[in-house]
């Protein structure tokens, strides 16, 4: 019983002392593990993946008269932008919103992108 008993006492006082933050990074961890996505992390160039997280934020970038909506994806280890060309507004796609986007992962200056990537919006849970 020390065994498992120590693994408990373990996990409280790790739910006890941590942050929010870290909470909520754990548990988006183990949801993409659970439904089979890749961590952002773990992601190379030119690979094609599904990831899911949480939308950080999401902005309208008009550059030079191209439209672009940009939203950072996080799943509890790293952001991935998402970068849908030539689009203003998406229903649904907004801040807090958890999704799973697949696509081909790009690095544009040091970040890692999906560009036009498909998507399904999750259930809150």
């Amino acid at each position: 019983m020390t065994g498992t008993g120590g693994g408990y006492w373990r996990r409280l006082v790790r739910r006890l002392s941590a942050d929010a933050s870290e909470l909520d990074a754990d548990d988006l961890s183990r949801k993409v593990e659970a439904v089979g996505a890749v961590r952002a992390c773990d992601c190379k160039s030119g690979q094609e993946v599904t990831v899911l997280g949480r939308l950080r934020s999401v902005e309208l970038c008009p550059r030079d008269a191209a439209a672009t909506l940009e939203a950072e994806l996080f799943d509890g280890t790293e952001g991935v932008t998402l970068v849908w060309l030539g689009r203003r507004r998406i229903a649904g796609i907004e801040p807090g919103r958890t999704i799973k986007a697949k696509g081909r992962i790009a690095v544009r200056d040091g970040r890692k992108v999906l560009y036009n990537p498909y998507y399904e919006l999750q259930n809150a849970s």
